[in-house]
């Protein structure tokens, strides 16, 4: 009985004279460090006073009064370590929620990484495109320049058929057409001079008839064409040779706009 009622005063100053010490440690502690908040230095003492007294109080029932020491020093530890458990823990989430933004701000920077590139790929095939237009159009006012000049499609004597060369220069023509409807085609036929007169007018009319038969076949509209024949009346030069007959042996075709078109005739 004795030996309990010794424990128990044991205890009881222990406890009372940990608590003292402990408070006046506090104490200190808010006093010398500015560097640490009230609320951590709170909860880190309390954490090692509950470890002390409970380590305290198990001491004494285990081993008396040098148990109730032992016991003091073992909760202590006990505290400290439970609260380092939890900063760990927080810090943890604190990093896992670090981790998540990274690899969110990742992705989004890897999705416009590819928008970039898909817009600099669509600006390239836009300028390339750009640049075969402005080489068609360059390549199609040369041929209408050289068109409103005059194309001649030559015959043989006494035919009215269209050489293979000539229908390759109507296929241009027509694609021209095609391009700007804007566009009217003049053609005049004629005939050398050899034969009578209504032989080479008759000759320049069916010339003329092969000629915008061919461009209607390839998809010309016969209303943006004019048609006008004028047999051996026409000839290029005066002097008549065998070279000048075949350049009289012809249909000439003459691109110009509607409004001077309608002019003409």
């Amino acid at each position: 009985m004795k030996k309990q009622l010794i424990a128990a005063a044991v205890i009881s100053s222990l406890f009372i004279s940990n608590v003292s010490v402990a408070n006046d440690e506090v104490v200190e502690m808010l006093e010398d460090s500015q560097l640490q908040t009230e609320q951590t230095d709170e909860r880190e003492h309390t954490e090692e006073l509950v470890g002390l007294t409970s380590g305290a109080v198990l001491g004494a029932v285990v081993g008396g009064p040098v148990g109730a020491i032992i016991g003091a020093f073992a909760g202590t530890l006990i505290g400290k370590t439970v609260g380092d458990d939890s900063e760990i823990q927080t810090q943890k989430v604190l990093l896992a929620q670090q981790q998540e933004s990274i690899e969110l701000q990742t992705s989004e920077l890897t999705a416009l990484h590819e928008k970039q590139q898909s817009l600099a790929d669509v600006t390239d095939e836009f300028l390339l495109v750009q640049s075969q237009l402005t080489d068609l159009r360059e390549a199609q006012q040369q041929q209408l320049q050289e068109l409103a000049i005059g194309l001649n499609v030559q015959f043989k004597t006494g035919s009215s058929t269209i050489e293979p060369h000539f229908e390759q220069q109507l296929d241009d023509v027509a694609y021209l057409m095609a391009l700007s409807p804007e566009l009217m085609l003049d053609l005049t036929g004629y005939a050398d001079r050899r034969g009578d007169s209504s032989f080479n007018q008759a000759l320049s009319e069916q010339r003329l008839i092969e000629v915008t038969s061919y461009l209607v076949s390839q998809g010309v509209s016969s209303e943006r064409l004019h048609a006008q024949a004028f047999g051996a009346s026409a000839p290029l030069h005066t002097e008549q040779s065998f070279e000048n007959d075949f350049f009289d042996r012809r249909v000439t075709l003459k691109i110009m706009p509607v409004g001077e078109a309608l002019a003409a005739n």
